[in-house]
């Protein structure tokens, strides 16, 4: 995806002749299904035997819906987090699928998170009227990137050994259960499907991606990848400007005959 969140037409040409040669097409994001609808529509991903990795692996589900594999976290562990954000100053945003619940966890610093993914609903909440039943997929705080960077050498060491917590862009910070990553939503599909991990391959420049990059037979990462992934990968790309994606499935699936 190119810096304007766009898809070029070499990536999408690319992608297209991969799936009409039986390559399953796989997009794996923090983001709920319904925020990546339209890259789904437009790289025609949408049949029953198209398939997605959300939430960072907490949810593996086929692109028309249909829920394959689910990790949540419980609400103790969502008030844990939320406390730990107030003592940082950080905004809270907790996701549930299509909603994010806003709490007010920071004194001076308002939730970026709205003008990141616009397709969410925000619903304003406070920690105490979270249901025990209700579904939580993660927890993220989304706010200035020096800001945010500085907060995050506060966290203790103990909250690594209980979450699994990155950063999916410069200003985004996320909370998931522990073991749950993209490399986990893969193993889940990959078990599903009948397809190995030395039969894949995945592309990525976050530190969210990095687990899959390294779960993968090829990990590939993107020129603009953090130093982290690149240093992780089998492979490095050309950069999201300059169709990375599609360089990497001709070299890899075309020009290789596939894995």
């Amino acid at each position: 995806m190119t810096d304007a969140k766009t898809i070029s037409d070499t990536n999408k040409a690319a992608l297209a002749q991969a799936k009409a040669q039986g390559v399953k097409i796989v997009i794996c994001t923090g983001r709920p299904l319904i925020a990546i609808k339209d890259y789904l529509a437009e790289l025609n991903l949408l049949d029953a035997d198209d398939y997605s990795i959300t939430f960072n692996g907490g949810l593996i589900q086929t692109n028309t819906g249909e829920i394959l594999g689910k990790t949540a976290m419980d609400l103790a562990d969502v008030k844990h987090i939320y406390q730990l954000f107030v003592e940082l100053n950080l905004p809270t945003d907790v996701l549930s699928d299509a909603l994010s619940f806003q709490l007010a966890s920071s004194t001076d610093r308002p939730s970026l998170y709205p003008t990141m993914n616009k397709a969410l609903t925000y619903v304003t909440k406070t920690v105490e009227v979270l249901e025990e039943n209700a579904l939580y997929n993660k927890v993220v705080a989304a706010t200035e990137v020096d800001y945010l960077d500085q907060q995050i050498a506060l966290i203790p060491a103990e909250e690594y050994e209980r979450f699994e917590i990155f950063k999916t862009r410069p200003n985004l910070l996320e909370f998931m259960p522990k073991g749950v990553t993209k490399a986990f939503g893969l193993s889940v599909l990959g078990e599903r499907l009948g397809i190995a991990a030395n039969e894949m391959m995945a592309l990525g420049d976050e530190a969210n991606d990095l687990s899959m990059i390294t779960y993968a037979g090829v990990g590939v990462a993107m020129e603009n990848a953090t130093d982290g992934v690149k240093s992780a990968a089998n492979f490095v790309t050309g950069t999201n400007q300059a169709d990375g994606v599609a360089q990497a499935i001709q070299k890899f699936v075309f020009d290789e005959g596939g894995f």
